[in-house]
């Protein structure tokens, strides 16, 4: 016999809870609630949680990353099939490349101070917050196997025209310092400004070798764990204007250990096995 209080939801009806939470996650615990009510089934919302607790699911925050839809899963598992077998020179021989908006005071950045009761609205304990997050830059930068490229503030709107002059002011000099041979390729994801007639053409022109990349791909490109780094590391300084803003990306950039982009090579494989057990769909990098 099983001592205690009987449980007020049946297996059965556990079994219902979990079926409909594998139908659709995003249903909360008040959601399920109010199902269970409509088939006369009283419970307080507590109750559903430690049924679905004790079944192993948890409420968790939501991941985001990219919506793929069926030709992009089909691009990512085509790229990944087809690079699996490319050996460590031939990533060695790729320039990574990629944009990215960076906030004054960060977006959504949480902070632990050391305080005491009834000090938690004094200045040196608070963060301080702008509207609109107090201004930001984009950025556009490069890497390789032995290190970081130049990086370049983007002035206003990028376009093809804008994307262009940037790649013709900052390749050359990235490829010479990174020491990159002939035949070297350069990764850029499938945003239209990289892939328009004009770019192209441009490409071409300056006889730039392309590698294949599938839309929607983000967690391919090394350069995002990157990103999150120099985001760390700048808003760890606390800029306070968009002139430092600038000023500690561009230092901080040029501090990433080459071992850092090592490692993440290193461990290129992985992503496209992971890739490839999803089926093309989305990964955990």
């Amino acid at each position: 016999m099983r001592s205690g209080r009987p449980r007020k939801l049946s297996d059965r009806t556990a079994r219902m809870l979990v079926r409909k939470t594998n139908q659709n996650p995003h249903l909360t615990a008040k959601n399920l609630q109010e199902d269970l009510a409509d088939s006369g089934v009283v419970v307080h919302r507590s109750t559903v949680q430690r049924c679905l607790h004790r079944q192993g699911l948890h409420g968790r925050v939501s991941r985001r990353k990219p919506y793929l839809r069926p030709h992009h899963k089909i691009q990512r598992l085509k790229y990944a099939t087809g690079h699996l077998q490319k050996p460590d020179a031939f990533w060695k021989q790729v320039l990574w490349t990629d944009e990215v908006k960076i906030e004054l005071f960060g977006h959504n950045q949480q902070r632990h101070v050391w305080r005491k009761k009834g000090a938690a609205f004094h200045e040196k304990n608070t963060l301080p917050t702008i509207k609109h997050g107090g201004g930001s830059i984009m950025l556009w930068g490069c890497v390789a196997a032995s290190g970081t490229g130049n990086i370049a503030r983007v002035e206003g709107r990028m376009d093809s025209t804008k994307y262009q002059q940037i790649l013709e002011a900052n390749i050359t000099p990235s490829v010479k310092k990174l020491k990159l041979k002939r035949g070297w390729l350069l990764q850029q994801d499938n945003d239209p400004k990289h892939t328009s007639k004009s770019t192209m053409e441009y490409l071409k022109r300056r006889r730039l070798k392309v590698l294949e990349w599938p839309s929607q791909s983000p967690d391919l490109n090394i350069i995002e764990n990157l990103w999150v780094d120099l985001k760390r590391a700048v808003h760890a300084r606390r800029p306070k204007n968009i002139t430092e803003l600038e000023a500690f990306c561009k230092e901080e950039w040029e501090k990433i250990p080459s071992t850092r982009i090592e490692r993440l090579l290193a461990g290129y494989e992985k992503r496209l096995q992971a890739v490839i057990s999803a089926r093309g769909g989305v990964t955990k990098y």
